[in-house]
């Protein structure tokens, strides 16, 4: 008897076992969770999702969750624009396309602007108008001064700016080129790494040009602080900046912008602004990235502390439970919770944090306290350890916007109000 043989069944590709979504069922929620993520990173996979039969519902549910798209919408029509994910949007109450402002909002963008051209700008003023919130009119120039990268006085800040972007462009032509080698190249390729990392679901973030400018950034704050050198985490850091120096410029949603489109001045202009503020940012927490990272280890301890003394059921549940701060907290000193909250929420937290004396050290450990006990139920209802560092280090904080940013920092300021003056409360 003669036995045809049977070709091989070839091995399915990465794509094709996306495309083949039958193996959902046995995944747990949070492999869902991991797979719904990546396939945000395809658009044309969203009608499949969004028709998934039962036997995938948990990664339609969660993608849905996390895009904003729920089944059953009636919106069909296919937008000409990439699909922005709800958790990478960036629109704030005065972005384009918002609500007409209302006559407070439009009162305080008066008393911003009426600060901003007096011949020497009140900052104290400036900082007490900006810890509710910067409108986003005048972010950029505000950011910039009370990062104490512009003067008080208006008639100097043209000739600060352009000597400080000389400056820098000054030190892309002395050090850039030593990118490749012996003793930098480890640390251009670390950070040639991290920069598509950086925000994946936003495609401003993903264009050649800005990838480049990043590099630019990070490669020349490493060999000026040697002491640290680059620290994975620091290029999280320049995202904020690089976004609210870029609306000047933008009417239009800056997710989808095309930042080659502008002029190459302004371009430049950008990205020493970026790198000036960013460097006075860590000029005040770089204990977090020197060997060992000490600062970073001192604040988790310090949180634990706190918490020891505000909440004592969520202390005592993490002991019970074998949750060590470290595991989860470590994140959220070394990325100051950019990695916890939408890219929107971190700008609108680091209006207060540039208003607030040491925003960026002291008041964030305030405000990571009042962030933890934000989810004490959940946190509470959650009886093993796994579950509990599940939770901890995938929040659900996609559709937060101001309001909510707003209410933790309202919190972070009592618990700072009551606790920062108290050594007996703060140290066992």
């Amino acid at each position: 008897q003669s036995h045809q043989s049977v070709p091989k069944r070839p091995k399915p590709s990465r794509p094709a076992l996306l495309h083949n979504l039958d193996f959902l069922q046995n995944l747990p929620f949070s492999a869902c969770s991991l797979l719904a993520r990546s396939l945000l990173l395809f658009p044309e996979r969203e009608q499949r999702l969004r028709t998934a039969p039962h036997r995938k519902r948990k990664v339609r549910d969660v993608w849905c969750v996390m895009s904003g798209n729920y089944p059953g919408n009636k919106q069909q029509s296919l937008p000409v624009r990439p699909i922005i994910p709800l958790v990478a949007r960036m629109s704030d109450q005065n972005a384009s396309g918002a609500p007409p402002m209302t006559v407070r909002e439009k009162s305080r963008l008066d008393k911003f602007k009426q600060l901003l051209a007096s011949p020497n700008t009140d900052l104290e003023e400036l900082r007490k108008h900006s810890w509710s919130g910067i409108p986003r009119e005048v972010r950029p120039i505000t950011w910039r001064l009370l990062s104490g990268y512009l003067p008080a006085n208006k008639e100097r800040r043209e000739l600060v700016l352009k000597r400080k972007r000389d400056e820098y462009f000054g030190f892309i032509e002395q050090y850039y080129h030593s990118r490749t080698d012996e003793h930098y190249k480890d640390t251009y390729r670390q950070i040639h790494i991290d920069i598509p990392r950086t925000n994946p679901l936003i495609p401003l973030f993903q264009q050649p040009v800005v990838q480049e400018v990043f590099e630019r950034i990070l490669f020349i704050w490493a060999i000026r602080h040697p002491a640290s050198g680059y620290v994975q985490g620091i290029n999280d850091l320049v995202t904020p900046f690089f976004v609210v120096f870029l609306s000047e410029f933008v009417t239009e949603d800056v997710e989808n912008f095309e930042v080659a489109a502008l002029p190459l001045d302004t371009r430049r202009n950008i990205e020493a602004d970026s790198f000036w503020c960013m460097s006075k940012l860590l000029d005040g927490i770089q204990d977090n990235y020197t060997f060992a990272q000490p600062g970073i280890q001192n604040k988790v301890k310090a949180l634990e502390e706190l918490v020891s003394r505000i909440d004592e059921d969520i202390h005592n549940h993490f002991k019970r439970y074998e949750v060590e701060y470290l595991q989860f907290a470590f994140r959220w000193m070394n990325n100051l919770l950019m990695r916890e909250l939408p890219l929107r929420c971190t700008i609108r937290l680091w209006d207060t944090y540039q208003a607030e004396a040491e925003g960026f050290s002291h008041f964030h450990l305030y405000v990571c306290s009042a962030f933890l006990i934000e989810w004490r139920k959940e946190i509470l209802s959650m009886v093993d350890f796994q579950g509990l560092l599940m939770l901890l280090q995938n929040l659900p904080t996609i559709h937060w916007g101001n309001e909510e940013v707003g209410l933790l920092l309202a919190e972070a300021y009592r618990l700072k109000y009551m606790f920062a003056d108290a050594p007996s409360h703060y140290k066992r």
